[in-house]
Formats: C-alpha cells, structure tokens, sequence
C-alpha cells in the first residue's frame, strides 16, 4: 500500500463505485482508502505459476480461484475493510458478489519488501479472523520460502524454503513443489 489517497473517510459505498471506475487499484481501511502499487516481474510470475496450478486441480471442483483484481471484504471490530490479496480461493456457496469474496477458503500473499510488513501483520490479523479460512499462506519473492498458516495448526508458521520441499494446501488437498512455484522468477532452485 502507499499513502492514504483520500484524507477524509468514505462510504463502503463510495469506495466501491470509485473502484469501478479507476484505473488504480485501492485497498479501504476503515474508510480510509489507499493506492496499491504496481509489482515486480518475479511477483507476478509466481503469481502466475501458483493460480495456473490451483485453477487446474480445482478443476471441476466447487471452488473458484482469483487472482489480484478481485477484492476480499473483512469486518472486524465494526469496521469494513478491502484487500487485494494475490490469489483467493473460495468454497463457499454463500460467495456470489461480482467484485469481492468474504468467505474464502485460502489467501495468499506473495511479498515484496513494500508489503511484507502488512502481510505479515495487519492482513494476517485480519484475515485470521475470517471464519471460512483454513489457510494463509506468505510466499516470498526474492528467494524460495513459502509460510503456511492453518487454522487447524493455531495459526503456527511452517515454513517450507529447501529445494525438496513443497508446498502443501491441506485444505484443498494440493501439493506444489519450491521449484514449480519460482519457476521463471527465482534462477533455478
């Protein structure tokens, strides 16, 4: 996120409208709303590898994979928020909104070094709250780590950064090797 676009605070409404007709992405805190920044080529790489692998085992299934431009609703203490998280995976029958989800079943972030400070704090106590999330899952851009949060495990981190290693979505039962998730970002791992 960069700095608060709009000082004074606006309607969920407002902001949704404004969000139909921008060219830039915002994200909305509590009425206060926030420009998104662009992303590197690795970024959008491992984007790319993860929602081609998810999209393709969820084939055929009841879950929905989006990537990017499709915005998470949260509410928590009274308070609406939008984020934009890389890849959202949703289950839920209940999701039928057109331009955000609230009931996702996996979020993942892929960070940069202008993010990971919110990733890993302000979105990861707010998505932790979401009553439909199994799993929050970090994934870095500038080497080989990815961090799985699960709510079956208290939200503890199991971080996967070996070679060998791979990442595993229990709850939509996928498995991604380190390797497949940077390929074409990262020099070979």
């Amino acid at each position: 996120m960069q700095a608060v676009e709009h000082a004074a605070s606006i309607s969920v409404e407002d902001y949704l409208a404004g969000e139909l007709k921008s060219e830039v992405r915002h994200e909305y805190i509590g009425g206060l709303v926030y420009a998104m920044t662009g992303t590197s080529s690795e970024h959008n790489i491992i984007c790319q590898n993860l929602l081609i692998a998810v999209r393709s085992h969820l084939r055929g299934k009841s879950c929905q994979v989006f990537m990017e431009s499709v915005k998470l609703r949260v509410r928590t203490a009274n308070e609406d928020m939008f984020y934009y998280p890389d890849l959202i995976v949703t289950c839920d029958p209940r999701d039928t909104e057109r331009y955000f989800k609230k009931f996702p079943k996996v979020l993942i972030e892929v960070l940069s070094p202008d993010t990971e400070r919110i990733d890993r704090r302000e979105k990861f106590s707010s998505y932790t709250q979401i009553e439909s999330l199994a799993e929050y899952i970090l994934v870095a851009q500038d080497q080989a780590e990815v961090t799985v949060f699960r709510r079956a495990n208290n939200w503890r981190p199991e971080v996967a950064n070996q070679p060998q290693q791979q990442l595993h979505i229990e709850s939509l039962d996928f498995i991604l090797s380190l390797p497949a998730i940077y390929d074409g970002a990262l020099p070979a791992i």
